[in-house]
């Protein structure tokens, strides 16, 4: 075995398929995951069911703002790498609670980045957003940008995690690589986020909500090639903090997204048009000429096939689901 990694958010939509990757390249693999409310749990218990099943992973029910609980994972499984993804997502929700994503962005990682110096590990990934960048920064977005007009407090508590990553590299020489993903999307992704609600709700004949005119643009990247480059990042040599960019490099308008979910499902999009939400950007867009150059990043899967493997996925996951409840 190559040793033991520890991935935080084991359980969730990039956690789950981290873990299946790991485990395939032959580590050892130990899952921490709070399961909380934020969507069903039974969906991410679903995701890692078989990973522990038949994988091996170990899952632990437990939280990153639990020191307790970190001390006690790093001892008994001597964890020699960290993939930190676990955070209370999304840019919306952060607006109602800005203490909680304190408390869990900013608070959770600093207790993992502790327990980690103390423990000696070799290579610490942050999970971090595209959402730093904020308004005003020029496209593409480069790793050089300042980042200091975040929009929202999920991006204010991604950009101050990030700080406190390189206070610690520069204080303690903890390897730590942060990345900027840039909208992940594919199987198994969280039923709040844009391309699965829009996939039901299409589906379903139900209207979907449009913020502003259609034509705001994301740089949205399939989940395998994100996978890529994490494992990429995890298995660099360099000691040093960095920060790598992870994302597509193509920005994709919100109208041209939805006409090819159209296409996929073969059903017209009933559209509600809603005003410009408080902490939207108008575009995301990935410059990842640095992942490419340090660890041969590059995005495989376009976003026409990419949502071609969604629909089929979300498909095949509806029809599972009803013939469980028949």
């Amino acid at each position: 075995m190559k040793g033991s990694v520890l991935v935080t958010g084991a359980a969730g939509f990039i956690g789950s398929h981290l873990v299946g990757r790991l485990l395939h390249l032959g580590y050892q693999v130990v899952g921490l995951d709070n399961f909380d409310n934020f969507y069903d749990p039974a969906i991410k218990q679903e995701n890692i069911r078989p990973l522990v099943e038949d994988g091996g992973c170990r899952i632990i029910r437990g939280d990153i703002r639990d020191a307790g609980l970190l001390s006690r994972i790093f001892s008994e499984y001597d964890i020699r790498l960290v993939t930190h993804l676990a955070a209370r997502a999304g840019v919306r929700p952060s607006l109602q609670h800005p203490i909680l994503y304190q408390d869990v962005n900013i608070g959770g990682t600093i207790n993992l980045l502790e327990i980690s110096r103390a423990s000696g590990v070799r290579q610490f990934v942050f999970a971090s957003s595209s959402s730093v960048y904020g308004l005003g920064t020029p496209v593409p977005f480069n790793e050089e940008a300042k980042v200091d007009f975040p929009t929202s407090p999920y991006a204010a508590s991604k950009a101050s995690a990030e700080l406190f990553c390189r206070t610690y590299s520069h204080l303690y020489g903890l390897p730590v690589k942060a990345l900027r993903l840039f909208t992940v999307y594919g199987p198994r992704q969280r039923p709040e986020m844009a391309i699965h609600l829009f996939t039901r709700k299409i589906e379903k004949g139900e209207e979907i909500p449009i913020y502003g005119d259609g034509t705001s643009q994301r740089d949205y990247t399939y989940i395998d090639d994100i996978i890529d480059g994490i494992v990429g990042a995890l298995m660099d040599q360099s000691q040093a903090f960095e920060i790598f960019n992870l994302g597509d490099s193509n920005p994709v308008p919100l109208h041209y997204l939805i006409q090819l979910i159209e296409e996929s499902l073969s059903k017209r999009a009933k559209l509600k048009k809603l005003p410009v939400q408080p902490g939207d950007v108008p575009i995301t867009f990935a410059d990842i000429n640095k992942a490419e150059t340090r660890f041969g990043y590059k995005p495989k899967i376009t976003i026409e096939e990419g949502i071609d493997l969604f629909v089929h996925w979300y498909r095949k996951s509806v029809h599972s689901l009803t013939n469980s409840l028949a």
